[in-house]
């Protein structure tokens, strides 16, 4: 239990530098600052689903999956921006639905997304050896 405890303080702190990055990133103004607003952001947008949905599933094949089905999802997300019906418009011109959903449809943003969803399951594979390696210290 306590390893489970551990683990989730990882996560939390893991999220509390992911998101300030991501929104960082977002806003940036400065050099590259088109890169770092449109596609860096992206990178640290598929790390925190990594990390959210590991908070819920963190079996050794969860660490596998999760990042699968966040890039499939992602990318379904993506494509969905080329559909413009009323409701989704309403909820793209809200600043949350702006940074979930997206606006605009981008190839760039696909190997972005592929970047993003292979440094996650880097992230989890670290947070599961956290996870191990309490337990084996007990």
């Amino acid at each position: 239990m306590l390893q489970h405890r551990n683990q989730t303080i990882f996560i939390i702190l893991s999220l509390l530098i992911v998101v300030p990055m991501g929104f960082l990133f977002k806003y940036y103004t400065g050099p590259a600052q088109q890169w770092f607003n449109d596609y860096g952001a992206a990178i640290f947008y598929e790390i925190f689903w990594c990390l959210f949905a590991f908070w819920f599933f963190r079996s050794r094949a969860a660490i596998i999956q999760i990042p699968i089905w966040v890039f499939v999802i992602t990318c379904i997300l993506e494509f969905l921006q080329l559909w413009h019906p009323p409701l989704l418009e309403e909820i793209r011109a809200t600043l949350i639905g702006k940074l979930l959903l997206g606006t605009t449809f981008v190839w760039w943003d696909f190997p972005h997304y592929v970047l993003g969803s292979v440094l996650g399951w880097l992230w989890l594979r670290q947070l599961q050896k956290i996870g191990y390696a309490k337990k084996s210290q007990s």
